[in-house]
């Protein structure tokens, strides 16, 4: 394909062979049948004539599907302009939150379920943390990005979380830790997997989870035990990067959306 060719060319192209040989569900089947009819006629038309010469311009309408790139690249830059409101001039720092891929089986066919804890156990881990007073003692701000896929388009479930460097004590002061990180790798990571774990047990205990393929019951059965179990294996890596107001930080949250 030609370096030109957009990620509509790339559904068009593949797509019909790839739903063949894969387990395609209907929020994803839903998706690609948008960003493959996207401005092309399928979602209706627009037509503008010009009063004075009869000029006559036709718009084709955009899906608006939030999984479609083209068409969210405007709301997408209106979204990372108005963040710059909300930004202070205090370092931010890069965290990554992910599981072990033993558990990708489950989290794949529980995705609404299991995404949903993943939010959960990183926005309580930050919170819960910063506010210790051995570590910080502030309420903080940050912003989780969740990315299903890895550098290889593996299916890889993982959280992106741009974490101010400090934030307002209980006397509504600034304190913040300079460019150094204010919280323990290890403590993150044993903080993490346990509310991950507690929320996954509990959708367990609750018979809310399903199990289909590869996460089929009587296959994934020993790797659940063992995690339940708990195996000392940390459910975080980090890429700490420490980011200067504004300079880097906007082209570094423009990557991850």
């Amino acid at each position: 394909m030609s370096k030109d060719c957009t990620i509509q060319d790339v559904f068009h192209r593949f797509y019909s062979s790839f739903e063949s040989t894969h387990s395609i569900s209907p929020a994803q089947r839903k998706a690609a049948y948008h960003i493959m009819n996207c401005k092309t006629g399928a979602f209706g038309v627009n037509v503008s004539v010009c009063e004075d010469c009869g000029c006559m311009s036709v718009h084709y309408n955009s899906c608006r599907d939030r999984c479609c790139p083209m068409c969210q690249e405007f709301p997408k830059e209106k979204w990372v302009d108005a963040r710059r409101e909300d930004i202070l001039d205090a370092p931010y720092f890069h965290v990554v939150f992910t599981v072990p891929e033993e558990l990708n089986p489950i989290i794949y066919s529980n995705q609404k379920f299991l995404y949903t804890a993943l939010y959960h156990a990183a926005s309580d881990t930050l919170s819960e943390l910063a506010a210790d007073s051995k570590y910080l003692g502030t309420d903080i701000g940050y912003i989780c990005i969740l990315h299903t896929w890895g550098s290889t388009m593996n299916f890889h479930p993982h959280i992106h979380a741009i974490v101010l460097g400090g934030g307002l004590d209980v006397k509504n002061h600034w304190k913040d830790n300079g460019k150094d990180f204010f919280l323990p790798i290890k403590v993150i990571s044993k903080t993490f997997r346990g509310k991950y774990m507690a929320e996954l047990r509990q959708l367990w205990e609750n018979d809310k989870l399903e199990f289909h393929g590869s996460a089929a019951l009587e296959k994934i059965y020993p790797v659940f035990k063992l995690c339940f179990d708990f195996s000392r294996k940390y459910f975080t890596y980090f890429v700490f990067h420490e980011y200067e107001y504004n300079f880097y930080l906007f082209p570094y949250l423009r990557k991850l959306l």
